[in-house]
Formats: C-alpha cells, sequence, structure tokens
C-alpha cells in the first residue's frame, strides 16, 4: 500500500526552529497556598483527630505521627478548590494489612477528603473518605520503604485526581465529591513522619533543573498517517497528535509520565531509554510521542491510551482519549502491554516502534477503540504480538468498531496474534512482511471481517486464517505472496472494502519484503 503521507519526509528546515522549541513545557508560576517545614518546632495551625501527632527532630524539625493503634488525621489551610497536596513522608510501622500513610487534599473534614496513602502492599492508594470506611479509587504500583523518605503528591484539579510518588505519576481517577477543602496528612492505624508540606495551586512534579539538548532536525514533525488514523469520523478529521501545543523534551520517568498525562496538545520527545514504573502509564488526548534518533524508547513499562475498562460503557463517551501519535521508539521489558489502547480510544497512530521482550501483548488495541493505523513497526523476540478485541463476549463495545489498518509492518518470527482480531470491520492488512510465524499469520475470528492483501509471507503454515480458535470471522485475502512452505489462506465470506473509507494504492507484494526490511522500525525517519 503506497502511502501518499510524510512518512519519509526530510526536515532539515524544522532544525532551527526546533531548537527553540524544545526547551521546557511552558511554565507559569505556582501560587504557594499553604507551606510548613516545621522549622519553628510547633505544629501551630494544625488540627488534629486520632493517635499521636509531635514535631520531632529526623534530621531536621518533623512532624510525627507515633501510633499504630488509631485512625489519624491532621488537617491545615484553608478551603481551597483546585491544590496539589505534597509532602515528604517517611513511613515507619504499619498495623495489620490495608493500612497506609497519605496525604489529604480536599479535606471538609477529619472525615470527608481525599487521600493518596502509601501502602504496606507496596502500592499507592488513591481514594476518599466520605464519613465511614475509606473508599479505593485507583491503586498503582509504588516501592514503599518503611524508614525511607517518600515525595507523595495528591493533585485536585476540577474532577481529575492524581497521584505521584517520587515525581512519577502512578495512579488517576475523576470524581466528583468534593469541590474544594484543607490540605492533610493521615496515618490509618500506621506510623510516619512527615515534612516539607507544600500546598500549590499548579500541579505536575517539578521539572528537572537541566534541559536536554536536542540534535537540530531530529524531532520530525507529525506527518499524516495512511489508513483508518486518516478518516474524518467520531468528530476528529484524522490524526495529528500534539500539533498547536508546545514541545518539551524529556529523559527521565517523571518528566516523561507527566508530559503525556497533562491536558492539551503537546509535542514529547524522548531522549535516550527511559526506564518507567512498571504497568502501563496514561496518555492523554492530543499528544505526539517521539523518539529521538534510533536509541530512544521506554523500558520496565507501557503505554495505555484510553480510559480505565468498563465493561457497561457500549457507546464512545465524549472525554475518551483521541488523536495520539506514537512513534520512533523502541519499547523493551514491559510488565503488562507495551502499547494498549481501549475503551473507544479512536484516531491513534502508531509507527516506525521497534517493540519486542514484553510480558503481555506488543501492540493491543481494544474496547471499542477504532480509527487506528499500525504502521511501519518492527516486532520480533515475542510471542502474543498484536491483539485486536481482547474477548469473545464483547460484542456490545466492539461490532461496528474496531477499524484499524496494518501496513508495512515486519512481523518478525512473532508466532501468533499478528494480529487475532475479533468483531472489527474492516480490519486492513496490507503490504506487511510475515516471516516463520509458527502459530498464525492473520487471525480472524468472531465475526470480524479482515481484508488481507498484499501481503509478503515466508515460512508461514497458517498465515490467513478464520477458523483458528473460537468462533470463525470472515476474511478475504487476495494478491499475497506465500514463499518457503507457507501453507494457504483459510478465508470464506464477504467484507467490506477498505476502499469506502481512504484511499490506497497496494504495492506489489513481491516488493514488500525488500520495502519493509528497509524502513520499519526505529530510526528511519
Amino acid at each position: 500500500m503506497r502511502s501518499n503521507t510524510t512518512l519519509h519526509l526530510a526536515c532539515a528546515a524544522f532544525g532551527a526552529a526546533i531548537v527553540a522549541a524544545l526547551l521546557v513545557m511552558p511554565s507559569a508560576s505556582a501560587a504557594t497556598l499553604f507551606s510548613d517545614d516545621f522549622q519553628d518546632g510547633d505544629a501551630t495551625g494544625w488540627s488534629r483527630s486520632g493517635g499521636s501527632w509531635s514535631v520531632v527532630t529526623d534530621g531536621s524539625p518533623a512532624y510525627r505521627q507515633s501510633g499504630t493503634s488509631a485512625d489519624s488525621r491532621a488537617l491545615a489551610g484553608s478551603g481551597w478548590g483546585d491544590q496539589a497536596v505534597q509532602a515528604r513522608v517517611k513511613p515507619i510501622a504499619f498495623n495489620g494489612s490495608g493500612r497506609y500513610v497519605a496525604v489529604l487534599a480536599r479535606a471538609q473534614s477529619t472525615g470527608n477528603y481525599y487521600f493518596l496513602g502509601l501502602s504496606n502492599a507496596g502500592t499507592a492508594i488513591l481514594g476518599k473518605r466520605t464519613g465511614g470506611a475509606p473508599i479505593t479509587l485507583a491503586t498503582g504500583a509504588a516501592t514503599v520503604t518503611p524508614g525511607a523518605w517518600h515525595t507523595v503528591r495528591l493533585e485536585a484539579f476540577g474532577t481529575t485526581l492524581r497521584g505521584f510518588v517520587n515525581d512519577v505519576q502512578v495512579v488517576s481517577a475523576t470524581d466528583t465529591s468534593f469541590s474544594s477543602g484543607r490540605a492533610g496528612l493521615a496515618g490509618y492505624y500506621a506510623s510516619a513522619t512527615f515534612d516539607d508540606v507544600l500546598v500549590t495551586d499548579l500541579g505536575g512534579p517539578t521539572a528537572s533543573p537541566t534541559v536536554p539538548t536536542i540534535p537540530p532536525g531530529s524531532c520530525r514533525p507529525s506527518g499524516t498517517p495512511t489508513g483508518f488514523a486518516s478518516v474524518n469520523a467520531w468528530n476528529q478529521n484524522g490524526t495529528t497528535g500534539g500539533v498547536g501545543g508546545p514541545t518539551v523534551a524529556v529523559d527521565t520517568a517523571a518528566e516523561l509520565i507527566a508530559a503525556i498525562g497533562q491536558e492539551g496538545p503537546l509535542s514529547v520527545c524522548v531522549l535516550g531509554m527511559i526506564t518507567v514504573p512498571a504497568g502501563m502509564h496514561n496518555v492523554a488526548s492530543d499528544k505526539t510521542i517521539f523518539g529521538v534518533g534510533a536509541t530512544s524508547g521506554i523500558t520496565g513499562g507501557g503505554l495505555n491510551v484510553g480510559l480505565p475498562a468498563d465493561d457497561s460503557v457500549t457507546s464512545p463517551p465524549a472525554n475518551a482519549v483521541h488523536n495520539v501519535i506514537i512513534r520512533n521508539l523502541s519499547f523493551r521489558g514491559a510488565t503488562d502491554d507495551s502499547i494498549n489502547v481501549q475503551m473507544f480510544s479512536h484516531h491513534v497512530w502508531i509507527d516506525h516502534n521497534d517493540l519486542a521482550d514484553g510480558y503481555d501483548g506488543l501492540i493491543d488495541i481494544k474496547r471499542g477503540s477504532s480509527y487506528v493505523t499500525v504502521s511501519w513497526n518492527h516486532t520480533h523476540d515475542h510471542t502474543k504480538n498484536m491483539l485486536l478485541g481482547h474477548d469473545d463476549g464483547n460484542a456490545a463495545q466492539d461490532v461496528g468498531r474496531l477499524k484499524v489498518t496494518y501496513h508495512h509492518n515486519w512481523f518478525d518470527r512473532t508466532p501468533q496474534r499478528n494480529p487475532r482480531v475479533r468483531f472489527g470491520e474492516p480490519v486492513h492488512v496490507a503490504n506487511n512482511y510475515y516471516v516463520y510465524n509458527t502459530d498464525v499469520g492473520v487471525a480472524c475470528q468472531a465475526n470480524a471481517g479482515c481484508l488481507v492483501e498484499g501481503n509478503y509471507f515466508e515460512r508461514v503454515e497458517e498465515p490467513v486464517s478464520n477458523s483458528y480458535a473460537g468462533p470463525g470471522g470472515r476474511c478475504v485475502a487476495r494478491n499475497n505472496v506465500f514463499v518457503d512452505e507457507s501453507g494457504a489462506p483459510d478465508c470464506s465470506g464477504t467484507v467490506q472494502e477498505a476502499s469506502t473509507y481512504y484511499a490506497y494504492t497496494v504495492e506489489d507484494p513481491n516488493t514488500v519484503k525488500a520495502t519493509v526490511t528497509t524502513g520499519a522500525g526505529v530510526g528511519k525517519i
């Protein structure tokens, strides 16, 4: 399929401008609403409920809750609306399971507030109290070491709650219970020392004091995708990512996670391999995430493009994540999916990446997501490659959606899910190179409609099947090349034409192997 895009457009003229643009995200001065470092030796202004609170010396004066037999809280400040509450927290001891030490935001009383807690289970807990027991809104992985200091930050802006541990976002949620309130500290049947309490009216972790240097011309313009990501649908005309917004360079996990999760258009240029915490980190709408050069990417975790999974939602919500571009990044060692697209996310372009050695899927697209293009990626050293539609019983969310184009990808010895498809139609698989996929190439199931054309299959015993496992699908295979003991397509039924949605030209499949192995992966644009 010949791209009518700027995939291989040189952009030397862009180089001079990018140096000036890639300073830091536009900064606004955060107003300090409240602070207390306890250097005066007292806790004047703090109201307490439960526990045993006192100012102690822990290197310097600090505020300690020393008992573990009570639900202990201390509040300060006034009734702010938007607020970011941060403190250094040193857990000491936990009395049983399900216990935590925490910072509080929008506390209306000692029984009504939001909290971000460090638990004795090695997790960060984002929750609320509404007069009774703690209610968990979300949890995230966090290293919690008793006797060590942790920087804990809870943000409450509008209905959005975000939790950071050591300047890395680990959890988020939305809730409407409290619109304003005081700041606070808590030991839920746990003891801890607290210091350097700071409340501001601006969110986000503190930026690193050094600004990464970007070689001229190395962070490219977003370009334009071919395929379903280019279609005008669902109130979004094509996929432009962070175009129209500022550009930021990142070289730490804290900077990366904060940048991709912030609201508004933003282009994020990734410098070098960044090790992120385990799990998948949320990407907000209108983002371009681009790796600089051929050696930039993400290891230790992955990216989540989508709202939290919710089976009760059966139509696209107004706040579905959309307009996201992920390009020129290497992904290694993800503890879940390397890239996950879910919950009606749409207009997503995943292009020129190198993905390997993950735990679950390398690129999974599910739960009603649509208008996605997956192009020019090199996947290897991994078994469960790409999933489209997560479950045979998810028709309510998926029928009529999961419209995805896969073109010019190099499926390099990835045994299965290349992709494995449920419900989506049409799923357009064109001009990809398959080599030694020992289980199956394209598996089209659960009444999906797959159009498989212009691909090059080498040593693939079962290149295309609509009877691989589970309920059968429909597929049309045409103008493909099968060499070196590759089998024949197992296809039947009719499928919608991709040309109904966008214009394209299928390249000669005999040239696809050379084209894809030369052009797919990182460092090729």
